[in-house]
């Protein structure tokens, strides 16, 4: 059994949890106690300047974007990235504009960079269902016009700004883009091939006439795959399109049938839209029974867990052993199941 995490000093322990137990809401107590353990413990490893201002700058960006985003949890957002250099006159620009028009108006909200170029279309067409994560930058990125009141905040480090981005999110669509767009893109598709995010759309828009997204995924095949650094099915993790109906259509029909994933010990949980039928699950049984570790999948009702912690016990739930290795062809299985 792991040694519970303290100070090891008796009384400034006692002092912790007790400090912990006053201020944190109930069943949270032990994370509020882990927290004040390690800022306290942070002093007894002799932590210098640099760190604690490191540490201290990550965890008040988080806690403010917790708490801007706190009220729309409940709400489905997506991510679009994209140039902060993209210009109103482009095509990519009106396609991002529009995109976010039309994926707001079926009740999603739209994050994008907060700057300019595809980050102010985005803001532009999604408006008041619009939030900016800025990053303060020597260059360029100035906020935009278009995120109304609070839903902007500023972020010193990328890599808590990029954290919020996916925590708050559930669906990613990226415009073309420089280094900045290209490092999204491979952080997502990493965090989705290893597990890291919860399924998720990742789609990649160019116009019709375009060839970056194309000639993108011409080196991840050429290069990557036949080089054995990503397996084929890794391809399902993302889908390139030429129009914004196709990028609404690819956002919204992930969710349409699939509604959510929640793991449970060796268990990974599916929840449901809709209940299938025996031949539906006789049918994925058949088709996807290389990437279970065990056993078939069935139907289940909500897990011991699910139903303590009242995650969506009423939608039906598939059931099934996952070998946690195959998520291009978990993919490939939810998107089966959004086609019945």
């Amino acid at each position: 059994m792991r040694p519970k995490y303290q100070t090891g000093k008796a009384e400034l322990d006692r002092r912790i949890s007790e400090l912990s137990d006053k201020y944190s809401t109930p069943g949270n107590s032990e994370f509020m106690r882990q927290i004040l353990t390690t800022a306290v413990k942070l002093y007894f490893d002799g932590a210098n300047q640099a760190d604690l201002k490191l540490i201290n700058t990550a965890l008040k960006e988080m806690r403010h974007a917790f708490r801007i985003f706190a009220p729309y949890r409940d709400t489905r957002k997506v991510v679009i990235w994209g140039s902060s250099r993209t210009r109103s006159s482009s095509h990519e620009y009106r396609m991002a504009r529009e995109f976010a028009r039309k994926i707001t108006g079926k009740g999603f909200m739209a994050i994008t960079g907060g700057g300019g170029g595809v980050m102010e279309a985005g803001n532009r067409g999604a408006g008041d269902r619009g939030f900016g994560i800025n990053i303060e930058l020597p260059m360029e990125q100035r906020p935009n016009p278009y995120v109304k009141g609070r839903k902007m905040m500023s972020f010193h480090y990328f890599f808590t700004r990029k954290l919020i981005f996916v925590k708050e999110s559930d669906a990613t669509v990226l415009f073309p883009g420089g280094f900045g767009t290209n490092d999204e893109a491979f952080e997502i598709l990493t965090l989705a091939q290893t597990g890291k995010t919860m399924p998720r759309p990742i789609v990649f828009v160019e116009p019709s006439r375009s060839r970056y997204w194309k000639t993108w995924k011409r080196f991840l095949r050429a290069e990557m795959e036949r080089g054995g650094y990503i397996y084929p099915q890794d391809f399902h993790l993302f889908s390139i399109v030429n129009s914004t109906d196709e990028a609404v259509k690819k956002v919204s029909d992930f969710y349409r049938v699939y509604h959510s994933i929640r793991f449970v010990g060796p268990l990974t949980v599916l929840r449901l839209n809709k209940k299938l039928t025996e031949s539906q699950l006789e049918r994925i049984n058949g088709k996807f029974s290389d990437i279970l570790a065990k056993g078939k999948i069935t139907h289940s009702a909500a897990r011991p867990e699910e139903v303590a912690d009242r995650d969506h016990v009423k939608l039906p739930r598939l059931a099934l052993y996952f070998n946690r290795h195959d998520f291009g062809k978990l993919y490939q299985l939810i998107n089966t199941l959004n086609k019945f």
